[in-house]
């Protein structure tokens, strides 16, 4: 349901304006803005990723829109871990202003760096652990540990003179987490005695029962897997997925094979998570794919990216067999990763390709190869009874991820008055002890297409479109500029609608029809003829054809 927009009021003296920027009502894009004093501070700025109705757009940003004439009032960027649907948009807003500090746990801040020095920006940082806390102009800032499926993962508590605010990031509640390291429940308990005003919880698994599993139940299975494997196996994640890289190797190692990384992103963040210590790596497991080409098929395990079906990694060229690595009978490819919503189908036709390659595909719902990274309905209602806030802001979640977070947080005992289902660009402020809705920002989708940022539009996606799926007509005519009689044409050309240009020969004498009759009523502008011919193809073919291609008259005055 579209939201009414409506500009928000002057924010008053010791009021904690809150504004998502994104992450509401989409998995990506999270970025949240806390503003007081005239002081901003930013928790995280991530990327969505597209989907199959966008065709030809790379990522998708947060609209920067409401902080691009604020920039020099940004006192720091928050990330609360390492994935891209959290930092991947810190290059385009630094780019704004280079000097905006980013604070984040160690394998946080490396992974924004590597990819800062892509950009060619070395940004200003502030590494933090859990339990550190920073002042950062008018905001108290204390950190807490959690687990999620990236390690070094952190929650933020935001202090104010208008109260506190707990943002858990992306979070879950593994009691036998990989690294050792949990979420720190004594941590949130403590801040709740305290009091918390406001509390950002991660909504993603929110529609689903019970609790997470755990991390370690993955390993046997992943073993299993390998070891039953007659060829080659190819494994799929996200390129962040440390813990998920831990078990392959680990796996590897105990069925004697060696392990080949395979995507530009895959190794440099592994080389990153490797160096700090938080990928364990066995002596001698790791081989360059190069020298792959000497070992035997049954002692080679590919780890890959593509685990979403994105049509440029490695997994869906070696689908399409575009890549170097020939997929084939008796070769295994396991997906472990989780399904993000709007991409079901490009996994799908990943998943079908390999199996028509003759792949043995293994993805979650065929086995226990991938538990998620967040927390599930069980989870949520243990910390909303240790945290007990008095207002609370699903975020990280599609509009039905919201919905049943906040329905969790009004069974825990949060008045319904105080639970707020916001949308990307909803203002929120916070005001001894209250939150209330103030505002809804305009906020809108800012597309990166190759080197261009921001310059495609929804009208111009709608338009690739109409040509992916209905194709191209272009009507060329000369008419006298005195008289709009046809001196030449009508000459169609058509791509994508029909090989045979003689299906068009019965429009060619209604299209010369109207044009003299318009002619006849006085038209002589070009762009009017234009009209009329657009008009009358565009009715003969969707009478004919059933199609809506796009249509292109061309008039020309002689």
């Amino acid at each position: 349901m579209p939201v009414s927009l409506f500009d928000p009021p002057a924010l008053e003296p010791e009021t904690l304006r809150v504004t998502p920027i994104g992450g509401l009502g989409e998995i990506g894009r999270n970025m949240t803005t806390f503003e007081i004093d005239g002081k901003i501070l930013i928790v995280d700025c991530g990327v969505l990723f597209p989907e199959e109705h966008q065709p030809g757009v790379d990522l998708i940003l947060p609209d920067f829109s409401s902080i691009r004439d604020r920039l020099d009032d940004i006192l720091g960027i928050v990330l609360t871990h390492g994935h891209e649907d959290h930092i991947g948009a810190v290059p385009y807003l630094l780019r704004l202003r280079q000097d905006i500090p980013l604070i984040g746990s160690t394998l946080t801040l490396a992974l924004i760096e590597a990819k800062l020095k892509e950009h060619r920006i070395k940004p200003y940082t502030l590494n933090v652990t859990e339990g550190q806390k920073e002042k950062i102009g008018p905001f108290d800032l204390e950190f807490v540990a959690v687990n999620h499926s990236i390690p070094d993962a952190l929650a933020v508590s935001i202090t104010t003179v208008a109260g506190t605010v707990l943002h858990t990031g992306d979070f879950k509640m593994d009691q036998l987490p990989l690294d050792n390291r949990i979420t720190d429940l004594r941590a949130f308990a403590r801040l709740g005695e305290t009091g918390v005003d406001l509390f950002l919880t991660d909504s993603t698994n929110s529609d689903v029962p019970g609790f997470t599993p755990n991390e370690r139940d993955i390993g046997p299975v992943l073993e299993a897997v390998i070891a039953k494997a007659p060829r080659r196996v190819i494994v799929a994640s996200f390129s962040s997925h440390v813990h998920r890289v831990q078990q392959v190797l680990d796996a590897a190692v105990a069925n004697n094979r060696k392990v080949v990384l395979m995507g530009r992103s895959m190794v440099r963040n592994m080389g990153i998570a490797a160096d700090l210590g938080f990928l364990k790596v066995p002596d001698g497991v790791l081989l360059d794919a190069k020298k792959a080409v000497n070992y035997p098929d049954n002692q080679l395990v590919y780890m890959s990216t593509g685990s979403q079906g994105e049509p440029m990694a490695v997994l869906a060229r070696m689908a399409n067999m575009e890549h170097q690595i020939e997929v084939g009978k008796g070769d295994t490819v396991i997906l472990a990763s989780s399904l993000i919503p709007g991409n079901e189908n490009a996994v799908y036709r990943v998943i079908n390709g390999l199996t028509k390659l003759g792949a043995n595909v293994v993805h979650k719902a065929n086995a226990k190869v991938h538990v998620s990274g967040h927390a599930a309905a069980g989870e949520l209602m243990y910390c909303y009874n240790i945290v007990r806030p008095k207002n609370v802001l699903p975020v990280h979640g599609e509009y039905r991820h919201l919905v049943a977070n906040a329905n969790l947080a009004i069974q825990s005992g949060v008045p319904a008055e105080n639970t707020i289902i916001a949308e990307d660009g909803t203002v929120i402020d916070l005001k001894d002890g209250k939150a209330s809705v103030v505002g809804q920002l305009d906020v809108g989708f800012v597309y990166v297409d190759g080197s261009s940022v921001g310059e495609i539009t929804d009208a111009d996606l709608k338009d690739r479109r109409i040509l992916a799926e209905e194709g191209f007509i272009s009507i060329f005519v000369a008419v006298d500029a005195q008289t709009g009689k046809v001196i030449v044409g009508p000459e169609i050309q058509s791509r994508g609608f029909a090989e045979d240009a003689d299906v068009f020969d019965a429009v060619l004498p209604m299209v010369v029809k109207a044009l003299t009759d318009a002619a006849e009523n006085g038209t002589r502008d070009t762009h009017a003829f234009a009209q009329v011919v657009r008009r009358t193809v565009g009715r003969w073919v969707n009478t004919q054809h059933r199609r809506r291609p796009m249509i292109v008259p061309v008039i020309i005055e002689a």
